[in-house]
């Protein structure tokens, strides 16, 4: 078994209302920021073993899906990384 850490990083889907974008967007504004648009995320890391790196991304993919994420407001993505 190797070390891995899967990254899975969650959002709101575009169109989904995202308060604390909207605050921090408009308090980069008042810094002088020019945007023209801001999304939060929250982003977990998972160590794990696993046999594979394949693995480790179905196991990340269905922790999202059961947990981390509710796929009727948020969309999210995985990236597995080796571990030494």
């Amino acid at each position: 078994m190797a070390a891995y850490t899967a990254i899975v990083t969650v959002r709101l889907k575009r169109g989904v209302l995202d308060p604390e974008a909207e605050t921090t967007k408009r308090a980069l504004e008042r810094l002088e920021f020019d945007l023209e648009e801001l999304r939060s995320a929250d982003r977990f890391e998972i160590d794990m073993n696993a046999d594979s790196e394949q693995a480790v991304e179905r196991r990340a993919t269905e922790m999202a899906d059961r947990l981390l994420a509710n796929p009727t407001i948020h969309d999210y993505e995985v990236a597995v990384e080796a571990r030494e």
